[in-house]
């Protein structure tokens, strides 16, 4: 994407989405910026990076960026919502709340979760369950 004199678009104008912003398996004190109901369970850069360009919405991954709060939390996603003159590229999306509703609402039925839900479906009744013991919450 390049504007008329051909030099980059200024990204750091752009809006900014964490990955936790929409992640149903964070708390709001944790930084997730909508309602449980309609967040998405641990979405990644790449799998908004796509929402955003099935949204025709330019996008750049950071993947060097973490998330303040959590900077375990590494990658965000910048999104240009209007261009220079001000007028809406996707006019169905004038927010970054709309952004963050609609890009949580297609992540969990992004083709890469639902061929690894099909593969789970036909694997898990595959004796016990082979969860190891990660993510769960430190103790100090």
């Amino acid at each position: 994407m390049m504007n008329v004199d051909g030099e980059l678009p200024n990204v750091k104008r752009w809006i900014v989405l964490y990955p936790v912003y929409i992640n149903s398996k964070k708390t709001m004190a944790e930084g997730r910026r909508i309602g449980l109901s309609k967040a998405c369970e641990n979405p990644t850069c790449a799998e908004i990076g796509d929402c955003c360009s099935y949204l025709k919405l330019p996008f750049a991954i950071e993947i060097d960026k973490a998330y303040p709060r959590d900077f375990m939390q590494r990658g965000r996603v910048r999104v240009l919502l209007k261009k220079e003159d001000g007028t809406l590229i996707n006019p169905t999306i004038s927010s970054r709340k709309q952004l963050m509703l609609c890009v949580a609402e297609m992540v969990p039925k992004h083709h890469g979760r639902t061929k690894k839900q099909e593969a789970a479906a036909t694997t898990s009744n595959a004796g016990p369950s082979n969860k190891s013991g990660k993510g769960g919450k430190k103790r100090r």
